[in-house]
């Protein structure tokens, strides 16, 4: 029998990634995301609702996208959902269920604090210079 598990989600942070490094020296990012729901109610009014997402992203992609996040930019995650689970310090057992990210996206930045340019030591990338034609993309004309 096939298992899949995969989250895919689109919405906007919720405040700054908090990055940290294991004890091995490997990166670590965790965010949360807001993703909203509407709909009208039998009666004609709207409904709405907000759920929040618990994003974790590791290693390089980790250390690539944080500088990239500031709350409030929408962005796209892919990823797996994952379950941890502990002894809270009242001796409860707790869990928290996160998307454990593959690909993250960062749509629509107006994060002004970003330094695109290359590091010292990263290889140079091709420049592409926008033309009249390119927008950004608006998160309000995705059909999903």
């Amino acid at each position: 029998m096939l298992n899949l598990n995969r989250a895919q989600i689109l919405g906007n942070l919720t405040k700054d990634p908090e990055m940290r490094y294991t004890p091995n020296g490997q990166a670590v990012a965790n965010f949360s995301v807001a993703t909203n729901r509407r709909w009208k109610n039998t009666d004609g009014t709207d409904g709405e609702a907000t759920e929040y997402h618990e994003i974790v992203v590791w290693g390089k992609q980790a250390e690539n996208i944080v500088p990239m996040l500031k709350k409030g930019n929408p962005v796209f995650v892919e990823g797996r959902l994952q379950t941890r689970s502990w002894e809270g310090q009242d001796g409860v057992k707790r869990y928290k269920t996160e998307i454990v990210a593959d690909n993250t996206i960062v749509l629509g930045s107006k994060n002004k604090d970003y330094d695109p340019s290359p590091k010292a030591d990263a290889p140079a990338k091709p420049s592409v210079t926008p033309t009249e034609n390119q927008d950004e993309i608006d998160i309000e004309e995705i059909p999903f």
